[in-house]
């Protein structure tokens, strides 16, 4: 033994060492063995000197050996069996739930009912106690017992016992606390108890819910609670046959609410049929687009005046469908497009547009919509002359002043390569400038840039002469009344004849306004006191500009004084004589 006891520590096999010691009786080396070197065997160790000490009769450290290889619960009951005053002392002093059980097992089997009661509720075992109670009579109690602790196998005893003396009501509930759904369904249906049955059925599994939607069919009532659990239970082609042939239409439009594209196609169009015949549009549009009939739900949107929202649109024209052709979805993408034109969507009108290849149409969406800063991006997205035209004869509309803006429109024009527009756009920038600002070296420059352009144009039509030459004769015009101006200082006398030859110029208002020279005329005059000489001038340009008013083109202190001086001048005589030349004076002046 020696040798072997060498051997087994030389390799390190502890285990069968252990098994050596234990074989010859030498109980502590094992254990020694074990705790140091050898602890998967440890319980084992302790359960075989347990077994050893208890085979001779050392029951007190048999005891213990046994609760150090955790097999007390059951070894310590079997070898104080015949000592139960013993095994009651132990039970009370270890105060485990097991060892309670038992114990109140083994009081039970000796009729000893309320001592088993009393280690049952130690133990916790509610079902034990409620299934006592009832043995006892004590229903009341056991009740309490099983609502108060939510024990479900003791709700389940109860209900049991229920049946078994045909309270279906108290059972009913009690399964219910359990869960045990199917057996409270099985009492529903067997007693009639059909609103119960709805309820229980909608918290069981879809078994019970198929089972509970058969019993209404078949019964024929409550059909709407079978469409409704049908269509729980995920039977949703069920439950619309059920609905359409009872005519459910309440509990129809709660399933419809769950189709989607993965849905039986005729299914959703079956539905949507219905809700087109309730005036339900908008849902009838979903279940359409989900059954992939996407003319069908377009021609719906367009009758029934439904807006497309954008969420529709991408469904509708979904880039993956292989349910159209090349050419049909085409043509669905157009007719989508212009119904969003229709409503006021242009952007969406846009978008569509684009897709279908059709960007001239997509420009003239985004046009409408007057979103400057899309127009522009789409413009250069794009690169078409024609698109860069639209683009350029839109931001005409908007403040072209903006020096972005009047950047971008010359840009568009000469991407577009269309020298002739952006002469026009030139000369209508000459003429905002006059018109609005009376600043004619600006209009001079627009002008001379609209006749480079102009230059550009191969035209051998003859308009292009004609219009160049146009352009020419209000350049030249224009020249002659900015030098005018220009010498109003120094050469005063140069500056009145330069104008007065300005007035004898045929359709001089085309490039000069008319009013605007008889104003310079009659500052001129104003300032040097020739106020007779300014009075007649005005008078002129109240015939030639009779509708319009004079204070646009002559200076407000020119006319005050024009009134003070042409007053004094008068001769004193009858004061209602002077009074009515003073207000014919004054409406010649158009003073209010």
């Amino acid at each position: 033994m020696q040798y072997a006891e060498k051997l087994y520590k030389s390799c390190q096999r502890y285990d069968l060492l252990n098994n050596l010691y234990q074989a010859a009786g030498q109980c502590e080396k094992a254990l020694e063995i074990a705790e140091n070197h050898d602890r998967i065997h440890l319980r084992t160790t302790y359960y075989n000197y347990a077994r050893y000490l208890e085979s001779m009769g050392d029951k007190s450290l048999a005891l213990a050996n046994y609760e150090k290889s955790d097999t007390h619960r059951v070894d310590v009951p079997r070898m104080l069996q015949d000592d139960p005053l013993s095994l009651e002392i132990y039970v009370k002093r270890m105060k485990d739930k097991n060892l309670y059980k038992w114990w109140a097992q083994y009081l039970e089997s000796q009729s000893e009912m309320d001592s088993a009661l009393d280690f049952y509720e130690s133990a916790q075992d509610y079902l034990s106690l409620v299934r006592v109670h009832c043995y006892m009579g004590n229903v009341q109690k056991a009740c309490e017992i099983a609502i108060d602790t939510g024990d479900r196998a003791a709700s389940y005893h109860l209900a049991r016992h229920y049946e078994g003396h045909e309270d279906i009501k108290q059972a009913v509930h009690f399964y219910t606390r359990a869960q045990a759904y199917n057996n409270a369904i099985r009492l529903c249906k067997e007693n009639g108890l059909d609103d119960q049955l709805m309820n229980l059925a909608l918290l069981s599994n879809p078994e019970d819910m198929m089972e509970a939607a058969c019993y209404y069919e078949e019964k024929g009532v409550h059909m709407d609670r079978a469409v409704s659990l049908y269509h729980k239970a995920g039977y949703v082609s069920k439950a619309l046959e059920v609905a359409f042939a009872t005519e459910q239409f309440a509990a129809l439009q709660m399933v419809a609410e769950d189709l989607n594209e993965s849905s039986d196609p005729a299914l959703l169009a079956r539905c949507s049929e219905f809700f087109i015949q309730h005036s339900q549009y908008k849902r009838a549009v979903e279940l359409l687009i989900a059954a992939k009939k996407y003319p069908q739900a377009l021609e719906l949107c367009v009758n029934e005046n439904l807006t497309i929202t954008e969420e529709f649109a991408e469904k509708m024209t979904a880039t993956d469908s292989k349910d159209l052709s090349e050419e049909a979805h085409k043509e669905l993408l157009e007719k989508i497009a212009e119904c969003c034109v229709r409503q006021g969507n242009y952007h969406l009108a846009s978008k569509k547009f684009t897709q279908a290849g059709n960007k001239h149409k997509a420009m003239r969406a985004l046009l409408k919509s007057g979103d400057t800063e899309r127009i522009v991006l789409f413009a250069n997205v794009c690169r078409q002359k024609e698109l860069f035209i639209m683009a350029a004869n839109y931001l005409q509309s908007v403040d072209w002043k903006n020096p972005e803006i009047l950047k971008t429109i010359i840009a568009f024009y000469t991407k577009g390569r269309a020298p002739h527009l952006l002469a026009g756009f030139y000369e209508t920038r000459a003429q905002v400038e006059i018109d609005d600002y009376q600043s004619y070296e600006k209009a001079l420059d627009a002008l001379s840039e609209a006749v480079k352009c102009l230059s550009k144009v191969k035209n051998s039509d003859g308009q292009q002469e004609v219009k160049l030459a146009e352009l020419q004769r209000k350049i030249t015009l224009i020249k002659k009344f900015v030098h005018a101006r220009k010498l109003k200082s120094e050469n005063g006398e140069e500056a009145l004849s330069i104008c007065e030859g300005l007035l004898e110029e045929p359709e001089l208002d085309a490039a000069v306004r008319v009013g605007d020279v008889f104003g310079f005329l009659i500052d001129h005059h104003c300032q040097h006191g020739n106020f007779k000489t300014a009075y007649s001038k005005l008078e002129k340009l109240q015939n030639v500009v009779p509708s319009q008013n004079i204070r646009y083109y002559v200076k407000q202190p020119n006319l005050d004084a024009l009134h003070k001086h042409m007053g004094l001048t008068m001769h004193s005589g009858d004061q209602k004589h002077h009074d009515k030349e003073e207000d014919e004076v004054e409406e010649d002046l158009n003073v209010p």
